[in-house]
This record gives C-alpha cells, sequence and structure tokens, in this order.
C-alpha cells in the first residue's frame, strides 16, 4: 500500500515537474523577441494554408478570373497574372504547399537522420565507422547536387523534389546527432546508468533520446526554411512544381519574363518566400533560447 501511494507521488511530481518545464518554455519563447515574431509569421503562415478556400476570392488555377496582367487593384490586391489568375489567391494556396514541402522535406531527414547517428554513436565500433563514412561521403557533396541526383533518378515534380530535399540533408541531421550522443555518452549521469546495468533500450530512449530531441527541434525548425528554399529553387529551375501548381518558386520562375512589364507577379511571391524563411528561421532562434537556459541569461 506503502508502495503504491509513493508510486502515484511520483507520478504525480513528475507530471507536475513536466507541466512547469512546458510553461517555463512558453514563457522564455513568449518573452524572445526573435521567438514572438517568429511565431507569429509561422502560425500566420499556417493560418493562411488552413484559411485559403475562405480567404481565397478565386479559384487559383481559374483562368481570366480578370483582366490578363492587371496590376494591383481593390478587386485584385495582387493583381493577376498572364493567364488572368489571381496573384494572391495562387499566394495563399501556395502557403499549403510551403508547409507541405517543409513538413515532408524535414521529415524525412530528420528521421532518417536521427536513426543513422543514434546508431551510430551508440553502437561506436565498426558500426560507427562504416555508418559516418558514409555520411562523411554524402556530406562532401553539396544538398543541391545530391537533390539534383536525386530527381533524375525519381524525375521531376513536388513530390519527388520534396523526396530529394529531404534525402539531401540526411548527412547534416545524422553528424548532429552523432555529435550529441557522443557527448552525453560522456556524461557521468550515463556512465552511472551503464554501471547500474540499465538495458540498451533504456540507454536509447530515456537516457540518451530526450537529450538529442531538443537540438534536433532547432536545428528542424531551422531546416523547413532551408527545405522552402531548396524547393522554390527546384522549381525554378522546372524541377520541382509543374504547372498549374500555384507553388511560389514556380510563380517567380513563369513571371521571369514578364518582369519589366507585370513587376508584382515576381514582387509578392518572392516576398512570401522571404518572410517565410525568416519566420523559420527567427522561430528556431527563438525555441533555441528558450531550451538553453544559457541562452535566455544571455
Amino acid at each position: 500500500m506503502v508502495h503504491g501511494s509513493s508510486t502515484a507521488e511520483l507520478a504525480d511530481n513528475l507530471a507536475t515537474t513536466g507541466a512547469a518545464r512546458n510553461r517555463s518554455f512558453w514563457r522564455a519563447l513568449l518573452a524572445s523577441p526573435s521567438g514572438l515574431i517568429g511565431l507569429f509569421v509561422v502560425g500566420l503562415l499556417i493560418f493562411c494554408a488552413i484559411a485559403a478556400p475562405v480567404i481565397a476570392p478565386y479559384d487559383p488555377l481559374r483562368m481570366a478570373a480578370g483582366p490578363r496582367l492587371d496590376p494591383p487593384s481593390m478587386g485584385y490586391i495582387m493583381g493577376t497574372d498572364d493567364f488572368g489568375r489571381d496573384v494572391f489567391s495562387r499566394i495563399l494556396y501556395g502557403a499549403r504547399l510551403t508547409l507541405q514541402i517543409g513538413v515532408i522535406a524535414v521529415g524525412i531527414s530528420l528521421t532518417c537522420g536521427l536513426l543513422l547517428g543514434l546508431v551510430a554513436g551508440y553502437s561506436s565500433g565498426w558500426t560507427e565507422r562504416v555508418l559516418m563514412r558514409l555520411v562523411d561521403v554524402l556530406f562532401s557533396f553539396t544538398e543541391i547536387v545530391i537533390a539534383l541526383a536525386c530527381l533524375a533518378i525519381f524525375g521531376v515534380g513536388l513530390t519527388n523534389a520534396m523526396i530529394a530535399i529531404g534525402i539531401a540533408s540526411i548527412p547534416f541531421y545524422a553528424r548532429v546527432t552523432h555529435s550529441v550522443v557522443l557527448v552525453e555518452k560522456g556524461k557521468p549521469y550515463f556512465e552511472a546508468a551503464v554501471a547500474a546495468g540499465a538495458g540498451h533500450a533504456r540507454l536509447i530512449f530515456i537516457h540518451l533520446l530526450p537529450n538529442v530531441v531538443p537540438t534536433l527541434i532547432v536545428i528542424g525548425t531551422l531546416g523547413v526554411s532551408t527545405a522552402v528554399l531548396a524547393a522554390a529553387g527546384l522549381s525554378f529551375l522546372g524541377l520541382g512544381a509543374q504547372p498549374p501548381q500555384p507553388e511560389w518558386g514556380f510563380m517567380l520562375s513563369s513571371s521571369r519574363d514578364l518582369i519589366s512589364r507585370a513587376p508584382w507577379m515576381m514582387i509578392f511571391p518572392g516576398l512570401a518566400i522571404a518572410v517565410t524563411v525568416l519566420g523559420f528561421n527567427l522561430l528556431g532562434d527563438g525555441i533555441r533560447e528558450a531550451l538553453d537556459p544559457r541562452q535566455r541569461q544571455r
């Protein structure tokens, strides 16, 4: 009976500690100017992506929704393109593709990189040497080269571009995870757990993984901006989004010959990309400060 009571008290204490930690994190994030601005920009992007069918005044794929190359006005606040499509509606729906690109690409690279780095760092020996040498070989190539090679194999298209960007970033996440695991393995608490006879599952999931995840959250948030830029670059080259998808990089590419006649066709997609990248970078900085007490003190 006493044992059951003490177990319940321990569970309550852990729950209270976790709730207090979460409150401290959100307070620190909202107190950070960069975190607050980044949270606002990313929140606005998510809102636009979700509410696009309600906010958008026209179908983003509908041709002749207005006059061709009509400048910004009360009826078309961001003007129209060379097919008479409303640029504002296409920007709103492009936010959906942007979030999809970021989540899928970073999800692929973060998951695979976490597994590779965790296995390599924990196992040591020849397994670590083989895996990390493979990662080093891939890391010697730039991400865009790996992405282009993947697209040459998979074919062009937005889905394949997201997969290619995710694969190209795996070496970076694997190296970061490997470094953090090695640091944690050298700390006294981990050595004490090994000496106490903790099993492999407990060492990995209880001691290593919780200490690796905060770092990956920060670089994953920053990685979204990199994925968005990479996808926009591939779409600009005609290797990502294909017509008539309202992807911002493709909108830039399709309007480059009309920059003198209809500059709004490039200005608004370019601003959308710039603000999105800035928002995720600021949010990543804010999360880093909130998770690191030393950063908060400075």
